[in-house]
């Protein structure tokens, strides 16, 4: 039996249903350290390693760009748009939509898997210097590929519950990609199965696919959604998200067109960069899912039902929160990964996982992630200002903006990454996320949906001078300590107290700074202005 569906018009906590997010990507995060630690043990930053980061990367490249970026984006505002004229309207949008969608998905993953070996050659055209590698590469994408199917449609149905403030499972979900590839790793470890360890690794990605999409089957049949696909493409709501899905598909999965220019790039260089770049990138992961996806996933379905209503202030309002609150939560993490990078690469990579990661690759980890703690503010700020725009079923402009981001990253990735390697690629990243903020900011403000004010200011200010001071504290505490070579045990306690003194110290400058929790707080408008 469905559970009856709540007033989309009723107010509700966005900071709360934030939180909920944010706990469930926490741990979803914690997991997803385990399984890199585990990864890690298994396979250092050696050729091996570079080659199962390249065969996961493809699927999830693809998964991010049309299903968990752009179709959301796209889907999501038209979906609310139908939940407000009733159920049977809603359903019979629902059905040609997830057929459409399915049978395109069948068709991707099925040319995805016959032209393993060009799609190889386009991500790491680099592994084509080494007799194998290339190919024995595009074997593991084969593998790894249908992932894209299942974990598409598993965003499909995270979408669906999202627009019905059900967030919980969709954040919960990632988990069990973790379980799956760490269960893989200890078989690899263990030495259960004849199968090299990266196609055992390999094989518990796609088995991470099927699982999630299961798992997300119960709570969308209790909502009533479960339909019955049909292919009518045809129908207005279809179309509608078709013309908003092109140019959507570079607006909302940016970073992942920017990361593939850096892959590409990574694989022409020495062994070991696309694997420090990927280890750099799984920590910056943490505070990005916390704060960025956390918002963004809250504020999207919440801003589309403003923007359907008319309630313009209620929407600037929501607007000025999220950049208040993402500020406050994103900028001490910022400076954390900057100021602590070698101790945090050095106490999880090695301390942790031990394994077969060196001193050197450590360090190489860490310059990367001291690039890409710049980019970090600039990401959350483009998970917030992007559904400003999405609400209003607009994906032209980001698409725009999105471009622009994608040139400054290739001229300055071409411009570096010779010379400093894959630090270079990183700085690239960091560059391209601040265009891609300005391009949004200004965007907003030209077509009169948002501008700056005290809402959004007051917090970022305070957040600003305290985040300063969290710096200064951190480098007169560990400025001078040698995290590379301390002992595993030294690593963890420091590191442990390092972060609770830290971020303890940071929210009480905030709480000088006038700063309350009690500002965290916000809630969707009832009724239209």
């Amino acid at each position: 039996m469905a559970e009856p569906l709540e007033d989309p018009k009723r107010p509700r906590n966005l900071a709360r249903q934030g939180g909920v997010v944010a706990s469930m990507t926490f741990l979803s995060r914690i997991t997803g350290l385990v399984r890199d630690v585990f990864l890690s043990y298994l396979l250092g930053a050696s050729q091996f390693a570079d080659m199962f980061f390249v065969a996961f990367r493809i699927p999830n490249f693809f998964r991010r760009l049309f299903a968990e970026g752009a179709f959301s984006q796209a889907f999501v505002p038209v979906l609310m748009r139908y939940r407000g004229q009733g159920q049977a309207t809603l359903i019979n949008f629902l059905a040609p939509l997830s057929g459409v969608f399915t049978l395109g998905l069948c068709i991707v993953v099925i040319l995805g898997m016959v032209f393993a070996d060009g799609l190889t050659y386009l991500f790491a055209p680099g592994f084509a210097d080494t007799p194998g590698r290339l190919q024995a590469t595009a074997e593991l994408v084969v593998i790894t590929f249908p992932y894209l199917g299942f974990i598409s449609l598993t965003a499909y149905a995270a979408a669906l519950l999202n627009a019905h403030d059900r967030f919980a499972v969709p954040a919960i979900t990632p988990v069990l990609l973790n379980l799956a590839l760490i269960g893989a790793a200890l078989v690899a470890i263990a030495g259960w199965s004849d199968r090299s360890q990266i196609e055992l690794l390999a094989w518990g990605v796609l088995v991470a696919g099927v699982v999630q999409f299961l798992f997300q089957i119960p709570s969308v049949a209790r909502l009533g959604l479960l339909t019955k696909p049909t292919i009518d493409m045809k129908h207005e709501g279809v179309r509608r998200v078709g013309k908003l899905l092109i140019p959507a598909v570079l607006a909302g999965s940016v970073g992942q067109i920017n990361a593939l220019i850096n892959t590409v790039l990574a694989s022409m260089l020495m062994t070991g960069s696309v694997s420090w770049l990927y280890y750099a990138d799984r920590l910056l992961e943490l505070p990005i899912g916390l704060v960025a996806v956390a918002l963004g996933t809250v504020m999207l379905p919440h801003l589309s039902r403003m923007a359907a209503d008319k309630n313009e202030r209620a929407f600037r309002d929501t607007v000025s929160w999220g950049i208040g609150l993402g500020l406050v939560l994103g900028l001490p993490a910022a400076v954390a990964l900057f100021m602590l990078a070698d101790g945090l690469i050095a106490t999880v990579f090695m301390s942790i996982a031990g394994g077969a990661m060196t001193v050197t690759d450590a360090r190489m980890a860490a310059l990367a992630l001291e690039m890409f703690a710049i980019a970090l503010p600039g990401f959350v700020l483009v998970r917030i200002l992007a559904p400003a725009f999405y609400a209003h079923e607009d994906t032209q402009r980001p698409f725009r903006y999105a471009s622009y981001s994608v040139v400054a990253n290739l001229v300055v990735s071409l411009s570096t990454f010779q010379w400093f390697g894959h630090v270079g690629l990183a700085w690239a990243t960091a560059i391209a996320a601040w265009v891609n903020v300005l391009g949004l900011y200004f965007g907003l403000a030209h077509s009169g949906r948002y501008r700056l004010d005290t809402k959004a200011l007051k917090p970022a200010g305070r957040a600003l001078f305290a985040a300063g001071l969290l710096a200064a504290g951190l480098h007169f505490l560990v400025g001078d300590l040698s995290w590379l070579y301390l002992s595993e045990i030294q690593r963890v306690v420091w590191m442990a107290g390092t972060c609770v003194v830290g971020f303890g110290g940071y929210f009480l400058f905030l709480f000088a700074l006038g700063f309350r929790f009690e500002d965290l707080n916000h809630y969707s408008s009832r009724t239209a202005e």
